[in-house]
């Protein structure tokens, strides 16, 4: 049963937000905590980031913060946020609002003192949710604890018009269906988000980017991966997704869950495309991807077939992470859990062989020494990494090979 008052937890505790909290008293009832430190408390999950609305406007707020000693930064003044510094965290605090003018990408806001106003214009019951700081009574004013009891996900009001107002939230209630939404869908704002998809093309590739790693992320998104491929969410920034997209997103969840593995952003974004080199990093590009994330997508498509005779080889010349991802996405089903069996625990060796110990076995300085360093390299992959003793005696052979084959020429 979900608390109708907020019950306490260890965040409520911090001395830095009680500081803050005494500084933003005003005359309409605030400040008051909102939003997802709320929904989460509730829960019973753990919360990081508190958010806390007031009556007052930015520049008060500001005045106000450092009065009492209280770095106040201006993230985004122009829309009423200020974010305080103290204790090694940050707090972020925005004054009332109610929209005056929307685009599909950003709003035009005028301040206000309206608590129903302001949650009027949040976009999930579920986000809507204050709470007083001192006697933790709850502010529901779209039936937001109903929704939360009920594990349903719904848009405030007209879910056609909360979309209108920003076309990210299409994004953000497939992100929040994954996360919360359990219970019965809300077709009605499916069917929004699809009529709407086609405003995704308005906004920036970075937006789409974040929310769309913010889904892969969850711990198991595949309804709402399916919901969107089904509803043509993807259509307008993601035209090269897999025709077997939903069914390989769901197995490779389906082996995170059966071999205990974390899951991998990497993973679940090739999960979602064709293995073509090309087409992925065309994917990359366009979405702006980080240089890591890209990098890291092209060494799992390059890499192998994986089996349990060359997992280890495959880990060495990438890394661990890269070679699990490989056996996750690729791997069959029969060779999985060996292959995984290959990594766990295995420290990657480094070859003890350098150049300076083929030059004292008889080579002259200079480009034999390099090759022969790789073919000694890559037998000594071959057999599977042997010890230093091995090495020594793969060395002393492949010298000898080579110093014939000089002598010989």
């Amino acid at each position: 049963m979900i608390s109708t008052n907020l019950p306490d937890a260890e965040w409520q505790h911090a001395e830095g937000l009680k500081k803050v909290l005494a500084a933003l008293g005003d005359a309409y009832g605030g400040p008051r905590y909102v939003g997802g430190a709320v929904r989460d408390t509730l829960l019973g999950l753990p919360v990081t980031d508190v958010d806390i609305a007031t009556a007052l406007e930015p520049m008060d707020v500001i005045d106000r913060l450092q009065a009492g000693g209280i770095k106040a930064i201006p993230t985004g003044i122009e829309h009423g946020t200020v974010t305080a510094a103290i204790s090694g965290k940050n707090y972020e605090i925005t004054t009332l609002r109610r929209d005056v003018a929307t685009d599909g990408r950003r709003a035009t806001v005028a301040f206000a003192t309206d608590w129903h106003e302001d949650a009027a214009r949040r976009d999930f019951t579920i986000n809507a949710l204050y709470a007083e700081p001192k006697s933790g009574e709850i502010f529901d004013y779209f039936n937001g604890l109903e929704d939360l009891e009920a594990r349903k996900l719904r848009f405030i009001g007209d879910a056609n018009q909360r979309i209108a107002e920003d076309f990210l939230r299409i994004l953000r209630y497939f992100r929040f269906l994954a996360r919360y939404g359990s219970g019965q869908l809300d077709t009605d704002a499916i069917a929004a988000c699809a009529k709407g998809a086609h405003g995704l093309t308005a906004l920036s590739r970075e937006r789409i980017a974040q929310e769309l790693t913010r889904i892969l992320s969850l711990r198991d998104p595949a309804l709402s991966i399916e919901l969107m491929i089904t509803h043509g969410i993807f259509t307008p920034f993601l035209p090269e997704l897999s025709g077997s997209a939903a069914n390989d997103l769901q197995n490779l969840i389906k082996r995170e869950q059966q071999f205990a593995q974390i899951a991998s952003l990497p993973a679940r974004f090739l999960a979602l495309l064709n293995r073509n080199t090309v087409a992925v990093d065309k994917v990359a590009a366009r979405l702006k991807l980080s240089n890591k994330l890209r990098e890291g997508l092209a060494e799992r498509l390059i890499a192998p077939s994986p089996q349990p005779d060359n997992v280890r080889a495959m880990a060495y010349h990438a890394d661990i992470g890269t070679a699990r991802d490989v056996v996750m996405l690729y791997g069959t089903d029969s060779d999985v859990p060996e292959c995984l069996a290959q990594l766990q625990q295995w420290e990657i060796p480094s070859l003890n062989v350098k150049g300076g110990d083929l030059i004292k076995l008889g080579l002259t300085a200079g480009p034999l020494v390099a090759k022969t360093l790789q073919a000694i390299e890559a037998a000594w992959i071959d057999e599977g990494f042997p010890d230093i003793q091995r090495q020594n005696e793969l060395a002393s052979l492949t010298v000898h090979a080579a110093l014939s084959e000089t002598k010989n020429a």
